[in-house]
This record gives C-alpha cells, structure tokens and sequence, in this order.
C-alpha cells in the first residue's frame, strides 16, 4: 500500500470530472512528465492498483489514472471507496476538471461526439445532468480546476505545476490571477478580491484601449493613494497567510484579482503583487484570464 508516511511512495493521481473539460488533455501532460497513465480505470481495480503501484519502476515518477462515468459504477462506488482511501493515509489526489456549459457545448458541437450521459434531448440537458451527479465527486477533490477560459499552453502549465508541487520542500506555488466579474468567477480561486472600488482606467479616453500591462494604466491606477493603501495592506495579508498555508501542507495556492472587465485595474494590481512576492522569494504564476476579451 502506498502510504504518505513511504518516503518511497510513486505518487497517485486521479482526473475526473465532466466530460469536455479536458481529462485527455491533462493525462497527455502527465503522461509527457512522466508518469504511467491509464484512461477510465474501472472502480473496483483501484485498491488492488494501488497495492500494486508501491513495487513500480522509481523510474516512473507517478501514476495518474482517469476515472469517470463512463465506467457504471463510478458514481455509486467511488465517493465511498475515495473516502476510505484517505481515512488510511493513503498518497492520492483527485483533480477534479470543470468548466462553464457554453464552452463545454461548444467543444461537443467541434468534435461531435456521444455525451456520455444518456438524456433525452440536447447536450445541453446531458451537461447539466452530467453536473448535477458529480457534485459529490467534486466535493472530494483535492483540485478544482476551471477550464473554461485557459489555452491549451496555460492549461497544461497549470496541471504540471500541481502534481510537480514538492511535498517536502516547503513550497507553495503561488498563481496571481485577474479576471473580470462580468465573464464570471474563476471557480479554481482560493482567495478572491474585488478591485472595483478602485479608480477605473476606462473612463479615460488615453488609457481605454491600453491595459494594465501598459506603463500609462499601471501609473493610473497606481497614482491614487487608496489604490496604494489598499495594495500595501493586501501583500502584508498575503505574506501573512502563505506560511500559515504552508503549515497546512497546501501547494498550491490561487489568488483572483477581480475588476469589472479584467483588462485594466485587476491586471495592474496583480503585475504589482507579483513582482513584490518574487521579491520575497516566492515562486508563482500571472495568469490573465480575461486580458484579451
């Protein structure tokens, strides 16, 4: 049995989640960085597998299974035998894949393929019944993750960075992200901070079409003191609770900056944030989900 206590250990993976947010996608990263990869592994072969993955090859740097409902008892049998698993300190994670039902639809309508849940009447109805089953999955998982708004380059990035996180190493990896409320929560975010109180750029005929990656915008929004107080009071909190996080064991950490359209306000404070936590020596990502909308 592969336990968290086997230094040893090949570390264990599971992908699930709905159909169309990119399980395949994600199992070809691990499969690149090395890991052994099974798609749709049946339920009841997970505690015998798991038994079997301590004697793998220390060449083989882990092990990341996909398992979902295509497989008939993956909703009924896996919540509990999840559930078991962790209650015996076993090292397994589940990444759970989401995304918004217009991109879930749209990538359906490009590859036309059978929606996996057998519902009379559109895709429409099978992702949202697809949805509603998996709730208690998703409520398991270790990982949420958006896919709705990443490229395939960002997306890939960000699967690497959490299964190659170092338990041991005393690390967290840290995404800074800016977004806009208007096209939605990124549903990943652990901690999310609304901007919009702040001086808005767009009103400002010079600086409506730059964004908050252009030296004009980011001295704007920068240039009111409240924007300064507030982004000083924000690092001290941040600084604060990161190594509080750390004494968690959590690894990765996502930090949602939110202005109206997340082109201006959002994006300067998060270029402002990041470059201060790099000077504290932290390791993290800037992730501009709305930037080009």
């Amino acid at each position: 049995m592969v336990t968290k206590e086997n230094k040893g250990r090949t570390s264990v993976v599971i992908v699930t989640g709905l159909s169309g947010a990119g399980k395949t996608s994600a199992l070809n990263v691990l499969e690149d960085i090395g890991y052994f990869c099974i798609d749709n592994l049946p339920v009841a072969f997970l505690p015998k597998f798991l038994e079997l993955s301590g004697n793998f090859s220390p060449t083989i740097k882990g092990i990341a299974l996909v398992m979902d409902l295509r497989e008939e008892h993956f909703l009924k049998s896996f919540p509990g035998l999840y559930r078991k698993i962790k209650k015996a300190a076993i090292a397994l994670e589940l990444i759970f894949l989401e995304a918004d039902d217009k991109s879930l639809i749209k990538r359906y309508s490009e590859t036309r393929r059978k929606h996996p849940v057998s519902v009379e009447g559109s895709v429409v109805q099978a992702v949202a019944r697809e949805r509603e089953l998996l709730q208690e999955i998703r409520s398991l998982a270790s990982y949420r993750v958006d896919t709705s708004n990443f490229t395939i380059h960002q997306f890939k990035e960000y699967i690497r960075k959490i299964v190659t996180a170092d338990d041991h190493a005393a690390k967290l990896n840290i995404s800074l992200l800016s977004f806009g409320f208007r096209n939605g929560l990124p549903l990943e975010a652990d901690i999310v901070m609304d901007v919009r109180f702040l001086p808005n750029p767009y009103f400002i005929e010079a600086l409506r079409d730059q964004s908050g990656l252009d030296q004009g915008v980011m001295e704007y929004v920068l240039g009111h003191p409240v924007s300064r107080s507030f982004t000083e009071r924000f690092l001290a909190l941040l600084k604060m609770l990161i190594p509080e996080y750390l004494k968690e064991g959590k690894s990765y950490l996502t930090v949602a900056i939110g202005c109206t359209g997340g082109r201006h306000r959002s994006v300067a404070i998060v270029s402002v944030l990041g470059q201060a936590l790099k000077e504290e020596g932290y390791e993290l990502a800037l992730v501009h989900r709305d930037l080009k909308k």
